[in-house]
């Protein structure tokens, strides 16, 4: 294993920021490479902690000779976002210099072969520098994972159409309880940014039945706990052991994913008609019926009608809901995965 500093200069002289880059040789040059990193939204920790389990492994891996593909592990991908407090409370979803969500914005790559833009170019953001080497150091490689959480929920994948169901091994192996599909525009994504290049290459270069690109979810912000981590870690050590990445004889062979996959053309993003505080009827992972009761908006406390109900415009599965208690009128309440497409479904990302 090779460690490597990347040092980024900051948008005030005398301002830099830094992470750490590990890479893995690799003993077999045909066999699949694989590319992690986690926090690119600074304070979503349950993929760092994933990254420091799986770490051991990777190094044994090595150390026997197991390790056939190449590899390069991120664990904390934004020494921005990780550095913003406001308040005491870490700010790492957005950069407050440019207002820009830290996973919006990535450059699109014509082919996989090209330069992104402005990685180097001092008059450029810090937060669009930082983008553009994340890119560069993922590019080329078979398999990128971009760890990720939401604010409470089920582990769950976002995968490129394209390339599902071929990637059904790897729900199995990491245990995702939900697949989400997408295609097009996404606000150029770190995960759209790793798949466009290829989508628009030669079946020779594009080799798609062997190529995996996930925005990996891995439960709530809250959910950072030792056996977590380990099950994440071991999780992440099946996939890579499915793909060839790691030769492991001793490790049960993936089963098959039992999940949900649906377009992400079904998700409800059901929202609150006004504000006050959240009393959830539902949890993460249920399966709900239309019409069912979400949520209660307690508007005005004390009050006869003081009180909001929030029912399910659909039958479908809760994929995740608010960490936070209180609410502003149209803010988002649940993510539902419906049996059938959204009425208000939009191209796009789904959050800002």
């Amino acid at each position: 294993m090779q460690k490597q500093i990347e040092t980024l200069a900051g948008d005030i002289e005398g301002v830099s920021y830094a992470f750490p880059v590990y890479r893995f040789d690799g003993s077999d040059p045909a066999a699949q490479s694989a590319y992690l990193q986690a926090a690119l939204h600074g304070d979503e920790l349950p993929g760092v902690v994933a990254i420091d389990a799986l770490m051991p492994k990777l190094l044994a891996a090595e150390r026997e000779g197991r390790l056939r593909g190449r590899m390069t592990v991120v664990p904390m991908a934004n020494p921005i976002g990780r550095s913003q407090y406001l308040f005491g409370d870490r700010q790492g979803r957005f950069h407050l210099g440019t207002r820009t969500n830290f996973n919006r914005d990535f450059p699109l790559l014509a082919t996989p072969d090209a330069v992104p833009p402005d990685s180097r170019e001092p008059t450029q953001p810090a937060d669009q520098r930082l983008k553009s080497r994340l890119i560069e150091l993922s590019m080329g490689h078979d398999i990128v994972l971009d760890l990720h959480c939401d604010d409470e929920g089920v582990p769950y994948f976002y995968v490129p159409k394209a390339l599902w169901p071929g990637m059904a091994d790897c729900a199995a192996a990491m245990g995702m309880q939900a697949v989400i599909l997408w295609d097009g525009d996404c606000g150029a994504a770190f995960d759209q940014a790793s798949i466009d290049p290829y989508l628009n290459a030669t079946p020779e270069i594009a080799r798609l039945d062997r190529r995996v690109v996930a925005t990996v979810e891995l439960r709530g912000e809250a959910d950072v706990y030792p056996d977590l981590a380990a099950s994440d870690a071991e999780g992440l050590y099946r996939l890579l052991v499915a793909r060839g990445v790691i030769e492991d004889g001793a490790l049960p062979q993936t089963g098959h994913f039992s999940g949900l996959a649906a377009p992400i053309e079904h998700v409800e993003m059901v929202t609150s008609p006004c504000s006050g505080a959240i009393l959830y009827h539902v949890q993460p992972g249920q399966r709900v019926a239309a019409g069912a009761r979400l949520a209660t908006i307690v508007r005005a406390p004390g009050e006869p009608d003081g009180s909001v109900e929030v029912l399910a415009p659909q039958g479908g599965f809760i994929l995740t809901r608010r960490n936070r208690r209180f609410i502003q009128a149209g803010g988002d309440l649940v993510k539902l995965v419906g049996d059938r497409p959204s009425a208000s479904a939009k191209s796009g990302a789904l959050e800002s």
